[in-house]
Parts: C-alpha cells; structure tokens; sequence
C-alpha cells in the first residue's frame, strides 16, 4: 500500500508553476486522512510530506487557491472529516 501510495505522490507531481490538479491535491493529502479522522493524533510523517508536496507544487497565489478549491471539494465528500483537526494540519 504504502509502495503504492508513493508511486501516486511521485506521478501526480508537477513542476512549481505548472498547473495544479485536483488529482495531484487528492494523492498528497491521502496519507492524511486518518489524522484528519481522529483527534488527539499527530499526522503521519506521509502526510506532512504530502502537505510540504503541496506547498512546493502551489508557489503562486492562483496555485494556492486552486488547490484550496480541490481541498473544499474532496473534504465535501467526506463528512467524517474533523473541520478543527483539518484547519490545525498547516501549523502541524
């Protein structure tokens, strides 16, 4: 799983300015899903890599906001989602 999960952050990455996929978002964030589930836990160091992945790959204020937009929209289809947890992840 976590071979696999690799191979996903690595192929769904892009080069800083390069347009941001929802797909790229989705791959870097998914080893934060259980932290995002459970308080008390401190995210995983996958999920810290994913959330540094997403930084590096949004340098521009429009990249930002258009990963942020991918963020809104997947944390939509998942109600299980602590908000509080998710808004400290950045900080973490």
């Amino acid at each position: 799983m976590s071979v696999m999960l690799c191979f996903a952050m690595v192929y769904f990455m892009v080069r800083p300015g390069e347009a941001v996929q929802c797909g790229q978002v989705a791959a870097s964030l998914a080893p934060c899903k259980p932290y995002l589930e459970a308080a008390g836990q401190n995210p995983s160091t996958a999920c810290c890599d994913g959330v540094r992945n997403i930084k590096a790959i949004t340098p521009t204020t429009a990249d930002r906001q258009e990963a942020c937009e991918c963020v809104k929209s997947a944390a939509a289809k998942h109600p299980d989602i602590n908000q509080d947890v998710a808004s400290s992840l950045p900080g973490k």
